[in-house]
């Protein structure tokens, strides 16, 4: 915390640095007898009313009265990476849309419209890195048109705790009612060590999901839309280790410059906690390699604690938070 030469606690912070990230002190319990402080660190959103809005990496928002403040600074926007390929969160968001390409996009500005019949969240939201061209509410407005005209809820992705991520827009959708269904995480890492993890024998690669892929697939019923995103990318890889019926795993890769993507990891339920997915991923990382690539990246839901492990053992670490909003229901926009 900021202290003055004096040694007392100080706030060195104002409404005029709404946008960067700061961390406060504050008393959490005037009333009690005891005092007892509270740090928060994340970007400061807004400052209104008497009253903060402090947005975490992971995207909660935290309010804080002004008058509980005891101590407050700016901090460095994005502290150095302790391990892991450094990556801005433009590079990785534009990489990861590349790696799962809707079937119809349309530009608003610099925000991406992407439709794909409804198959997941990331195919049919709004990508918004830049400015829209319009106003906000203006620019809302198309976007909840244009997915209306598709019989398509719609849904903006935003992302937080990174260089560059988006806690000022995700303030302003929850200030007009859009709510956020969905929090995971991507997180990244080093390529080469990942290859060097297991053999990978036994693991078959293809350009298509074939039958015996899609029967592992957890999205049962895939159609041809699906099938359209699943195929997209740069440089697309399948693998399969074949099993009695459907096969005991299965994976997908996407390879895009220096970067390689992980999805759809799936493991048969009892042939778990045997090293499948570390021998399927190991596969394709391998032939990642091959084609140039050197880091890698994959998401990852909140509370998959499985995979959270898994992920960190391979020397995977969270890059940033990424989220999907809502549009409002009917009567409830501007709350």
């Amino acid at each position: 915390m900021e202290i003055s030469a004096g040694g007392r606690l100080e706030v060195r912070i104002t409404a005029a640095d709404v946008g960067k990230r700061v961390s406060v002190r504050r008393l959490s319990d005037p009333g009690d007898s005891v005092e007892k402080f509270t740090d928060t660190v994340g970007v400061l959103t807004s400052w209104d009313d008497g009253v903060l809005l402090i947005t975490r990496k992971s995207g909660e928002g935290v309010r804080i009265p002004e008058s509980s403040l005891v101590a407050g600074k700016v901090v460095p926007a994005a502290p150095a990476r302790r391990r892991g390929p450094a990556a801005s969160y433009e590079e990785l968001a534009l990489v990861a849309a590349r790696a799962w390409r809707p079937v119809e996009s349309e530009r608003l500005g610099e925000w991406e419209l992407r439709a794909a019949a409804g198959f997941t969240r990331r195919a049919n939201s709004v990508l918004p890195l830049g400015d829209p061209g319009l106003p906000l509410d203006e620019a809302l407005t198309v976007v909840r048109r244009w997915y209306g005209d598709r019989g398509l809820p719609a849904y903006v992705q935003t992302a937080t705790g990174g260089e560059g991520t988006q806690e000022l827009l995700c303030a302003e959708l929850e200030r007009r009612g859009w709510v956020r269904e969905v929090t995971a995480e991507l997180w990244t890492g080093a390529l080469a060590p990942l290859a060097d993890r297991a053999e990978g024998t036994g693991v078959v690669l293809s350009r298509e999901a074939d039958e015996a892929w899609l029967a592992r697939y957890r999205r049962k019923g895939v159609s041809e839309v699906a099938l359209k995103v699943l195929g997209s990318g740069p440089s697309v890889w399948f693998a399969t280790v074949p099993g009695a019926g459907a096969p005991a795993a299965i994976g997908r890769c996407v390879v895009d410059g220096r970067w390689a993507s992980f999805a759809a990891v799936e493991v048969d339920p009892a042939m778990r906690r045997r090293g499948l997915a570390t021998t399927v991923m190991a596969a394709l990382a391998r032939r990642a390699l091959d084609e140039g690539a050197s880091a890698a990246w994959l998401q990852v839901e909140e509370d998959n604690a499985g995979a959270r492990a898994l992920y960190a053992g391979m020397g995977f670490a969270a890059h940033h938070a990424y989220h999907h909003y809502r549009e409002p229901a009917a009567g409830d926009a501007g709350r």
